[in-house]
């Protein structure tokens, strides 16, 4: 019993972690990664369809994303869905190939995305605590129904507060990692 709630509990814990650092991937620092273009969507035959969908992402180098669209009549589409994003990029067409050259980061800006990438933290803080508060609602529950021991009920909830404190580790571990790639020039 209260090893299937410890278990569900570590799983839930790892998901959180997972969609932060996925959240986290996709704010911009200096250099190329090809999730960041992951979360815009292109018009492609009068539905929105992911930018994955419609063309083969790549990074050229350090500040340069590649994209080949698998249809060329999509090219004027992708192009556009870019431009409309929130990220702030030019792109450029050569033929068949879309280059998205990515400006240096400002000083200020740098600022402002720590800011948002410590706002992510704390959601994947307070998400790890609401299943912390989850699981030990279940031990009480259970004790409500005597399918466990209190000294059963302790020693889950201590295993549920370790879980606790490494993934919250971990969060801060994802968070130093990410401020320190954020301020590098």
């Amino acid at each position: 019993m209260a090893k299937e709630i410890i278990s569900d509990t570590d799983r839930r814990m790892n998901k959180t972690l997972e969609a932060l650092k996925h959240e986290m991937a996709k704010i911009r620092t200096g250099r190329a990664h090809t999730s960041l273009l992951e979360h815009i969507t292109v018009s492609y035959y009068g539905s929105a369809v992911p930018l994955n969908q419609t063309a083969n992402i790549s990074v050229l180098d350090a500040r340069t994303l590649s994209i080949t669209a698998w249809d060329k009549n999509a090219i004027p589409n992708i192009e556009k869905a870019i431009l409309n994003s929130d990220l702030g990029l030019n792109p450029i067409t050569a033929g068949d190939i879309i280059r998205v050259p990515l400006p240096p980061l400002t000083e200020e800006r740098r600022k402002e995305l720590i800011k948002v990438v410590r706002a992510e933290a704390e959601k994947a803080r307070v998400a790890i605590r609401n299943v912390r508060r989850d699981a030990i609602h279940s031990f009480k529950e259970k004790i409500k129904e005597k399918n466990i021991t209190q000294d059963e009920e302790k020693r889950s909830e201590e295993k549920v507060q370790k879980l606790t404190d490494d993934h919250i580790a971990q969060i801060e571990m994802v968070l130093e990692e990410k401020e320190k790639e954020l301020m590098e020039f």
